[in-house]
């Protein structure tokens, strides 16, 4: 697995120690600051660290040769903020990273059965719905980040590797995620705000109007299945979690923390991604998923973070 401690990877690697297996990740450096959030020390010995940059496309061959890897999970990846202020490394880490991913899975074909990769509902753009109407799969790609216009590459180059070398591949549109460990991306300040409030803090959400927000334990459980679900081909899917509006958002939080009212506020601004994906096609090829219940992950997030804060072990540095 790249990406393996962000987000997403520390969740699936708990979710794979949880079922049993052991995790090999593939990083620059071994940063475990999100996965200790989740594992307790008796995990630890079963996550393995291989050092590599994933751009890197003759390291990363021998790795997954040495670890005998048959399923890739690819997740490494720079987020909006470092793609606007840095094209250049924005494209070497998404787009040449992706390839890497797919040149080990060819030259290893014969041990490599799937890769599973993060693209993003950035591929969408900004796009008016009418009431009830969602946007699907298929939908013409018009990004508007160049984030985005790597993830419309990565997922359109997936489809070519297929084409001409059989390499079979699942591609996943995660939208807002939130829940522990989420602490960085224009997307993370749902997650931000639940933590502050947890440590007595207060927050400020700097934008509004509507997104799909999705738990990232369901998250997680969802690219488990695209690496493990019978499937041949190469197709990129929406995730689609719970729409809602920024000030719904905060009202269910404070129905879970009632005391923290008057501490959350947020702002008016749309950000420019479609706020509802289909996940009709996404259901049909790996479903039924696990899906958390908005109120559940909401008052699970806060009180890992709770508890957390207790022990002493909460990083706050991300609040600012």
């Amino acid at each position: 697995m790249t990406g393996g401690y962000g987000c997403i990877g520390s969740w699936i690697a708990k979710q794979l120690i949880e079922n049993g297996n052991s995790v090999w990740i593939y990083d620059l450096k071994e940063d475990r600051h999100r996965i200790d959030l989740l594992l307790t020390p008796e995990d630890y010995g079963k996550v393995h660290f291989v050092p590599g940059d994933v751009s890197d496309a003759v390291a990363f061959r021998q790795a997954v040769e040495t670890t005998g890897a048959t399923h890739l999970l690819h997740l490494a990846g720079l987020q909006v903020p470092v793609c606007k202020t840095d094209p250049l490394l924005g494209a070497r880490v998404n787009v040449l990273g992706t390839l890497a991913v797919f040149e080990a899975a060819v030259a290893l074909k014969d041990q490599v059965k799937r890769v599973a990769f993060a693209s993003s509902a950035a591929v969408h753009g900004p796009t008016a719905l009418k009431p009830g109407e969602r946007v699907p799969d298929d939908a013409l790609l018009r990004p508007s980040t160049h984030y985005g216009a790597f993830k419309v590459c990565n997922e359109l180059n997936a489809r070519v590797y297929w084409l001409d070398h059989g390499v079979s591949s699942v591609g996943l549109r995660p939208w807002t995620v939130y829940g522990v460990g989420r602490d960085f991306g224009v997307t993370s300040e749902p997650t931000k705000a639940i933590k502050a409030l947890a440590a007595g803090r207060s927050y400020h959400i700097s934008y509004g109007g509507l997104q799909d927000i999705q738990y990232v334990a369901d998250v997680a459980n969802t690219f488990l299945r695209a690496l493990e679900a019978p499937f041949q081909g190469a197709d990129s899917f929406n995730i689609h979690g719970d729409v809602v509006s920024i000030e719904s958002f905060v009202a269910t939080v404070l129905d879970v923390v009632p005391e923290a009212r008057g501490r959350l506020t947020h702002g008016d601004r749309q950000l420019p991604i479609a706020p509802d994906l289909d996940d009709s096609r996404l259901q049909a090829a790996l479903g039924p998923l696990v899906s958390t219940s908005f109120r559940q992950g909401i008052a699970e997030t806060f009180n890992r973070f709770r508890t957390l804060h207790e022990e002493g072990r909460l990083d706050l540095s991300d609040l600012g």
